[in-house]
C-alpha cells in the first residue's frame, strides 16, 4: 500500500477528533442536536486551521444513515463515501478555478432537484472569495431562498472580499489560528502513535514554523521525518527549516548590547558558515527583541513556551528599553532593505553595524550630537528610510542659541511671598507689572488673572489694571481680594487693586510671553533646517523632519 501523508492520515473523521476550534464545534454540535439548521454556513480563517475538514464532517452529520446527528457513525455508506470524496450529493467546488459566471450558473442548474442518495444536497465552495462579482450575483438568489434539501457550506481565507449581501445570508464562523502548545501536543501525540523518536525542542521548532496552521505543521512533520531518516532532533530540524540556531542569534544580541564590534563580526562570520537565510536571521533577532521588550514592560506576557525564557528575562535587565526599541526599528528597516543590498550578508552586517552606530548618547558606540536645538522624538515618521528612524531615536542636541532674558526669573528661583527680598517695594517695580508678577511667585488662577492684565496707572498704593475682555469669567471679587493680599504680603505694604474690563494698546504679560515663544520656536525650526547633520540626512536618505517635533531648549 502506498504511503499516506500525515495531513491526510490524521485528518479528523468527526467532531470529537478535531483539535481546537471549540467555539465553532460547540455551535455546530448544538445546531445538529437541536435540529436548528441554517441553509448557509461560512467558515473563515487562515490556511490549514480546519475549514474544509469541519465542512466535510458537517456534511457527514447531515447525511449519516442513522439520521441527522453531531456524531456520525463513520461506517455507513454515506459517511464512507464522504470520507473518500466520492459522495454524489456532496458537490465540492474550488472557486479559484471556477470564477466565471457560466461556471456558477452551471453549478446551480441542478439545485432544484432532490438529492440522489443522501438526505441533503451539500454544496461545499472553497475559497469562495475568488468568485467574480457576476458569479456572486448568480449565487445570491439561490443562497437567499434555497430549496429545503440544499445546504451551502462556504469556506474562505479572505472574508473581507465577500459582498455584504452574501455575508448577511450566511452564519459565519471564524476559525482561529492554532496556539503553539496545541500544535506541539498534537505533534507529540502523532509521533507517539507512529512510534517515531523525537526531542521536545524539535517539536517546538516545527510548531513555530507552522505559524498557526495544523496542516502546515503536519506537512513539516512529514518533511522532518524524511530529512532525519525516521527520527527528529533539534539540529536536523533547524537545518531543514533553514533557520538559525537561537544560540547564535543570542550571541549576536549580546555583542550588540556590549557595543563590541569585534565580537559582533565574529558571530556574523560563524553564522555565515551555516549558509543561513539572512532574512530569517533578522526575523529571529526581531522576535527576541520583542520578547525582551515584553519582559521589560509586561513580564507576564512573555511566551511561556520559549526555551530561552530565563535568558531573555536576564537580558531584559541588562539592556535599556531605548536600545531595544532602536535595535528593533533598525532591524525592521534592515529586513526591508536587504533585497537591495549587493549581497544578503552585506545587508545583514550593515543593519547590525547601524544598530551600533546609532546607539543613544552614553553608549560605547554613539554618534556625537551637534545641533543648536532638540528634536522631540515623534511617534511616526513620513519616510521609510533607516535615517528617518535614526532621527527619531537619536535626537540632536546642543546648548541654546542665547540665554533667556534677564528680566525673566526661572521657576526654581522665583521668590514666593514668604521669600520676598527685604528691598522689595511698590516703588521698586515702578510700572513693571510683569516684573512684579514674576518676582512675587503667585500661581494658579491668581496668576492667570494677573498676566492677562495691563497696568494702566499707579497712584501711591493704588494700582489701576485693565483685564482683557475675553478673560472676564476669571475675575471674581474673592479672587481679586486674594491677588491683592498676595501682592501686599510680598511688598510688605498695603496696596489696592482696581481691576476693570476693557482693551488696551499695551501688551499683557501673557501676550508678550506668547510672542517671545513664537519667535523662539521659529528660530529653532530655522536652525534645525540649517544644521549640517540634518541637511546631510535629508539629502542622502530622503529624510524629513516630523512636523511639530522641533522644540527650543530653554
Amino acid at each position: 500500500m502506498s504511503y499516506q501523508v500525515l495531513a491526510r492520515k490524521w485528518r479528523p473523521a468527526n467532531f470529537t477528533e478535531m483539535v481546537g476550534q471549540d467555539h465553532v464545534l460547540r455551535a455546530l454540535i448544538n445546531a445538529l442536536d437541536e435540529d436548528r439548521l441554517h441553509h448557509a454556513y461560512l467558515f473563515t480563517g487562515t490556511r490549514g486551521v480546519g475549514k474544509t475538514t469541519v465542512a466535510r464532517i458537517f456534511a457527514k452529520s447531515l447525511n449519516c444513515e442513522k439520521g441527522v446527528t453531531s456524531q456520525p457513525c463513520g461506517v455507513c455508506s454515506a459517511c464512507t463515501e464522504i470520507a473518500e470524496g466520492r459522495f454524489i450529493d456532496l458537490i465540492e467546488v474550488d472557486a479559484a478555478s471556477r470564477t466565471k459566471v457560466e461556471d456558477t450558473r452551471e453549478l446551480l442548474e441542478n439545485v432544484q432537484y432532490a438529492p440522489t442518495r443522501g438526505r441533503y444536497k451539500v454544496y461545499l465552495i472553497d475559497e469562495v472569495h475568488m468568485l467574480s462579482s457576476h458569479s456572486f450575483n448568480a449565487l445570491l438568489k439561490t443562497l437567499e431562498e434555497p430549496p429545503p434539501h440544499v445546504k451551502f457550506l462556504l469556506a474562505t481565507t479572505d472574508p473581507q472580499k465577500l459582498p455584504v449581501t452574501i455575508l448577511s445570508r450566511c452564519l459565519q464562523f471564524n476559525l482561529k489560528r492554532m496556539p503553539l502548545p496545541l500544535i506541539e501536543q498534537h505533534l507529540q501525540y502523532i509521533l507517539q502513535q507512529e512510534q517515531i523518536e523525537f526531542d521536545a525542542h524539535a517539536i517546538k521548532l516545527l510548531a513555530h514554523g507552522a505559524d498557526g496552521s495544523m496542516r502546515d505543521a503536519l506537512s513539516l512533520l512529514d518533511q522532518a521525518i524524511a530529512f532525519g531518516a525516521g527520527k527528529l532532533n533539534r539540529d536536523e530540524v533547524q537545518a531543514m527549516l533553514g533557520g538559525v540556531s537561537r544560540d547564535r542569534v543570542l550571541g549576536i544580541l549580546k555583542a550588540l548590547m556590549a557595543s563590541d564590534a569585534q565580537a559582533l563580526m565574529t558571530e556574523i562570520h560563524a553564522l555565515a558558515e551555516m549558509t543561513p537565510d539572512f532574512q530569517n536571521a533578522l526575523a529571529d533577532l526581531l522576535a527576541l527583541l520583542h520578547q525582551i521588550a515584553l519582559a521589560q514592560f509586561s513580564p507576564d506576557a512573555v511566551d511561556d513556551n520559549l526555551v530561552e525564557r530565563e535568558t531573555l528575562q536576564q537580558l531584559a535587565q541588562q539592556i535599556s528599553p531605548e536600545d531595544v526599541q532602536l535595535f528593533y526599528q533598525i532591524g525592521l528597516m534592515g529586513r526591508k532593505d536587504l533585497p537591495l543590498a549587493p549581497d544578503p550578508r552585506i545587508g545583514f552586517e550593515m543593519a547590525l553595524l547601524r544598530m551600533l552606530a546609532f546607539k543613544p548618547a552614553g553608549s560605547k558606540a554613539s554618534v556625537t550630537p551637534a545641533a543648536p536645538v532638540q528634536t522631540a522624538p515623534a511617534p511616526q515618521t513620513t519616510t521609510a528610510s533607516p535615517a528617518a528612524a535614526v532621527m527619531q531615536a537619536a535626537p540632536v542636541t546642543t546648548a541654546p542659541a542665547e540665554p533667556p532674558p534677564a528680566s525673566t526669573a526661572s521657576p526654581a528661583s522665583a521668590p514666593t511671598p514668604a521669600q520676598a527680598p527685604a528691598s522689595a517695594s511698590l516703588s521698586h517695580f515702578e510700572n513693571d507689572w510683569r516684573g512684579l508678577i514674576d518676582a512675587s511667585g503667585i500661581k494658579g488662577m491668581m496668576k492667570q488673572v494677573a498676566v492677562n492684565c495691563v497696568l494702566q496707572k499707579r497712584e501711591g498704593p493704588v494700582m489701576t489694571l485693565i483685564l482683557d475682555q475675553q478673560y472676564a469669567q476669571l475675575l471674581t471679587p474673592n479672587l481679586q481680594a486674594k491677588l491683592q493680599d498676595a501682592l501686599s504680603q510680598f511688598l510688605n505694604e498695603k496696596i489696592k487693586l482696581e481691576i476693570s474690563l476693557g482693551t488696551s494698546d499695551k501688551e499683557t504679560p501673557a501676550q508678550t510671553q506668547a510672542k517671545n515663544e513664537a519667535e523662539k520656536q521659529q528660530l529653532a525650526e530655522q536652525l534645525i533646517e540649517q544644521d549640517p547633520v540634518v541637511q546631510a540626512l535629508k539629502e542622502n536618505f530622503n529624510a524629513q523632519i516630523v512636523p511639530n517635533s522641533v522644540r527650543p531648549i530653554d
